[in-house]
């Protein structure tokens, strides 16, 4: 199975990189520089031509069929010629590596590279360990999620609100109770989720946290956080709430 490599609208300004050692995200960007973040873009499939470890990621070139694309995930066993599956990570452009001496034009951050292709990837996941089930929990479908048995937080907002009020509420701390549909760790120095819970149409029904804490995709979580409206990361890319430095309680 074949997904070409598409950017898609912007959201998630963010790149996705787990390691147990200090990130090259930390160490390796250039002095004085920014590294340019570009939107999330969906998971790939396709055949490693490169390969190589450094700080604790996995570094690979993906042949998708149409194009080469550079990703890395948490270190992972990989041989040139491994069919592999990238799930949804997000993009930066002009990365420079200090450990690896080389900058990437464009690199993707992922939370794992899976060999065997997509399909064998999610037909296997129950026996991958943990990354390998929270790739398929991220990829199935959030309609499958249901949020009949979530109550409002006391004293707390609903995402719905959180969106509508967000000019109010920039700049105070808010509560509110929902569930996790993504979640990617170690980004940038804080962990990100995303979190619905049934209120809202889209566009105001899927609220980006970030945090220190940890959660799973399903958990049902209180988050406890600054809201930021508004919020602008440069580079054109922006959030129109986004709930920042967050307490998660995952109950």
């Amino acid at each position: 199975m074949k997904k070409s490599y598409l950017l898609v609208g912007v959201s998630l300004v963010l790149a996705l990189a787990i390691g147990g050692c200090k990130s090259d995200v930390e160490e390796s960007r250039p002095a004085g520089e920014t590294p340019e973040i570009v939107s999330p873009a969906p998971g790939i499939s396709g055949k490693v031509t490169e390969t190589m470890d450094a700080s604790g990621y996995t570094y690979a070139a993906v042949d998708t069929g149409s194009e080469t694309i550079w990703v890395a995930g948490p270190k992972t066993q990989l041989q040139v010629g491994d069919e592999v599956y990238v799930p949804e990570g997000a993009p930066i452009n002009n990365f420079e590596s200090k450990t690896l001496g080389r900058t990437f034009e464009t690199i993707l951050f992922a939370s794992s590279i899976m060999v065997g292709g997509a399909d064998q990837a999610f037909a296997t996941a129950g026996e991958q360990g943990s990354a390998g089930k929270a790739a398929a929990a991220a990829a199935s479908s959030e309609a499958d999620l249901d949020f009949s048995d979530l109550t409002k937080a006391e004293n707390g907002k609903t995402v719905e609100e959180i969106f509508a009020e967000k000019a109010a509420l920039n700049g105070e701390a808010v509560k509110v109770r929902g569930k996790v549909t993504k979640f990617m760790s170690g980004i940038m120095g804080k962990n990100w989720l995303h979190l619905k819970d049934g209120s809202g149409a889209a566009g105001s029904d899927d609220l980006v946290v970030t945090t220190m804490a940890s959660a799973n995709v399903g958990d049902t979580v209180l988050i406890n956080g600054t809201v930021a409206a508004d919020k602008d990361f440069g580079s054109g890319y922006r959030y129109d709430v986004i709930v920042e430095d967050a307490e998660v309680t995952v109950e």
